[in-house]
């Protein structure tokens, strides 16, 4: 089992949501973030007066998966969050060691499943 966490822009996520639901992903956490990559923030003039807004509000989603869906959830993500421009995000996958389902007890790929 692996863990997929993705970031990045908000306006991509019905996109994405679309995208990975096409693809059999039954369960999906999504979080609003801020942060900044390489693009450090940008300025911003309000009233006249310049400022920089450093952290920039972002989408975190996190999907436990099956070791063998990991490609198809990268590619569908990917896809569906890709803008060409800076700040489109990033994907991690980290191994999961275990899942339990809090309402039956069930354990790992059980757990993760619809």
């Amino acid at each position: 089992m692996k863990l997929v966490t993705a970031v990045f822009k908000p306006s991509r996520l019905d996109a994405v949501l679309d995208s990975v639901s096409e693809i059999g992903v039954s369960g999906i956490t999504v979080s609003e973030v801020r942060g900044y990559g390489r693009q450090h923030g940008k300025t911003e003039v309000y009233r006249g007066a310049e400022y920089e807004v450093r952290l920039l509000p972002k989408v975190k989603i996190e999907i436990a998966v099956a070791t063998d869906m990991v490609e198809k959830v990268i590619d569908s993500v990917s896809a569906a969050a890709n803008t060409n421009k800076i700040g489109d995000g990033k994907i991690f996958v980290v191994d999961l060691e275990t899942a339990v389902r809090i309402r039956t007890g069930e354990r790992d790929a059980a757990a993760i499943g619809s």
